[in-house]
């Protein structure tokens, strides 16, 4: 073999690693996010390789990532435990996404955007809207999160964006529990409207105020649904 052809083999084995390694976080994200891997669970590295019919190498890496994430804990030589998230740690997790989200606000506010930044925001919630006249709550959670998404884009802190993408994952796995037991969000669309029309505007100190209060009637909202229906623990 070749210098080139072992350069080829080299590189060929690190991004079908990085592929595998890719999949196997998602498929245990997901699981995570749906409660088949429960919280507070331990599962052994070797268990989740065969669960995934893969090796153990993809979802070592896989699992050191999700770590990072907040969302399990890796003992060696013990495996893995799926972390809980309790009322007290969602309640701080809301007071972050809603200082750091209405700051993105009102930093796009100030920045007399051209309106094609809007497009992508613009259609989330169209969608939402549309979602809810289908009553397809899975497809306006979707389009919630893409708007949330781009608020924090607009904002342009690259920083910001980190903290809350850090964040993201719990916020998915509450929703999941939640998002059927929730009253229809018709307000919600309706809230991020008024910040969009706020931050189109330049009323930087409306669109912050806005969001702030659609985040902290949010988290009242989701907290209420936690103690109502006993999800101490997530």
């Amino acid at each position: 073999m070749t210098v080139s052809e072992k350069s080829f083999d080299t590189a060929s084995k690190t991004s079908k690693s990085k592929s595998n390694t890719h999949q196997a976080l998602e498929i245990l994200r997901n699981m995570i996010l749906s409660n088949e891997l429960a919280s507070g669970s331990n599962h052994l590295e070797k268990e989740l390789a065969s669960l995934l019919g893969m090796s153990r190498t993809p979802v070592r890496e896989a699992t050191l990532i999700l770590e990072a994430q907040g969302l399990v804990e890796v003992k060696p030589r013990h495996g893995v435990r799926i972390l809980s998230l309790s009322s007290k740690d969602m309640a701080e997790i809301y007071e972050i996404l809603t200082e750091l989200e209405s700051l993105s606000a009102e930093l796009a506010a100030n920045k007399d955007l051209p309106d094609d930044e809007f497009l992508i925001a613009e259609k989330a919630i169209r969608d939402m809207d549309q979602a809810l006249k289908n009553e397809d709550r899975e497809a306006w959670a979707e389009a919630d999160e893409i708007f949330h998404s781009e608020l924090v884009r607009l904002g342009g802190n690259k920083r910001i964006a980190d903290v809350i993408d850090k964040y993201n994952d719990q916020v998915r796995r509450v929703r999941y529990l939640t998002l059927n037991l929730r009253p229809t969000p018709t307000q919600s669309n309706e809230d991020h409207r008024n910040v969009l029309t706020a931050i189109r505007e330049g009323k930087a100190t409306t669109a912050r105020k806005l969001h702030t209060a659609h985040r902290i009637q949010a988290k009242t909202m989701l907290l209420a649904l936690l103690d109502k229906y006993g999800f101490h623990n997530i």
